[in-house]
């Protein structure tokens, strides 16, 4: 393994086969977490920051579909999403209420644009955690379209969204009502398909997704951000004047603070990342390994300082409520104070003051909390 923390870890990370013992065993990541209520606490600092909304629709209303078919791609394949098909008194209050939903998600709730947009497809998954809808918007002036999702709420992946637009150098749009999740959709192309058919094209920069990767990697174990697979992350490719810049993108964010495992936290112990791991070892020394960890923490230092009061309300609502299992907590515990070598960890109470130790040891910075 090519990735050298600055401080601590012992975790054995000299090999660099998916069999070996570095690598994160995939029976270890829960297959279907347990969704989380949301707090008090959370809630206030939701109603605070303006993410909470009345919406016309919540996700029980979608699954009053009347059928559903298979969604498949332009190769005939299965996407593990299903189109629902509503009666014919169901779908118009339901599509009226998405539009108004998207309203409130891109402009404010001005109704203004939903003269001019309908809603082409609703689609459901199956797989993962959330079983979320899918909600295709489309413009009537020029068929241009937009998607965003309908989840059921979860405190986890709530916490998750909130540090990923306060730290992470990507903003997140979503809104909650009750037991409801809106998000928008995250655009890129799925790293499982960008390792598997983009990364080895003559075209790609390589240097720069190693780069990214590495920074990337930084920001999941700074803020304790799990499950980073392949198909849990996209990337996100910008044209500039000479080449093309990369950035990694979080899309899945149940994962927050919740598995007991600190390679869980990893994204480099993951197999189906081993591609990427490799390049980075072969193209990028130790030295320059450490001198991209070192900018990200830097930048995700100074994301922090300028939004101390809004990640301190945060951290302190993290302490109430449920994160996590007793047990993986436990875990957790002690893999942090056998990473960073600090015995801190072990009076820590919850996966908010494990979040709120690990982010102060990791950048360097108190929180005063």
């Amino acid at each position: 393994m090519p990735f050298i923390p600055v401080k601590g870890d012992n975790l054995d990370q000299s090999q660099s086969l998916p069999e070996q013992s570095g690598w994160m065993n995939m029976k270890l990541i829960s297959k279907k977490k347990k969704l989380f209520p949301i707090s008090e606490p959370l809630l206030e600092y939701l109603n605070h920051y303006t993410r909470t909304r009345d919406l016309p629709v919540r996700y029980e209303d979608l699954l009053r579909y009347t059928e559903a078919i298979p969604l498949l791609d332009k190769n005939e394949k299965d996407t593990l999403w299903a189109t629902c098909m509503y009666s014919h008194s169901e779908e118009e209050e339901i599509h009226k209420g998405l539009t108004q939903i998207y309203s409130q998600l891109k402009a404010a709730g001005d109704v203004a644009i939903t003269d001019h947009l309908y809603v082409e497809r609703v689609d459901f998954c199956t797989f993962g955690n959330s079983n979320p809808f899918r909600v295709r918007i489309v413009n009537l002036y020029n068929d241009n379209y937009d998607h965003f999702y309908v989840k059921k709420a979860d405190a986890s992946r709530i916490y998750g969204l909130e540090l990923e637009d306060i730290l992470s150098p990507n903003r997140i749009n979503y809104l909650v009502c009750e037991n409801t999740l809106i998000e928008e959709h995250i655009a890129g192309i799925p790293g499982d398909i960008f390792l598997g058919e983009i990364l080895d094209r003559p075209s790609t920069n390589k240097v720069r997704i190693a780069k990214e990767f590495v920074k990337f990697n930084e920001r999941c174990v700074a803020r304790l951000l799990g499950d980073m697979r392949a198909y849990n992350y996209v990337i996100d490719i910008t044209p500039d004047f000479e080449d093309e810049q990369y950035r990694v993108r979080a899309i899945d964010f149940d994962q927050q603070s919740y598995e007991g495992k600190i390679q869980a936290y990893l994204p480099h112990f993951f197999p189906d990342n081993k591609k990427v791991v490799d390049l980075c070892g072969q193209i990028l020394n130790p030295q320059t390994i450490r001198q991209y960890q070192l900018e990200e923490r830097t930048l995700i230092a100074r994301r922090l300082n300028f939004a101390k009061n809004q990640v301190v309300m945060l951290t302190e609502a993290m302490r109430f409520g449920e994160l996590s299992l007793p047990e993986k907590t436990q875990e957790l515990k002690l893999g942090l104070q056998r990473f960073h070598k600090d015995d801190r960890f072990l009076q820590c109470a919850n996966m908010g003051d494990l979040v709120v130790l690990n982010l102060e040891i990791t950048l360097a910075y108190k929180l005063g909390t």
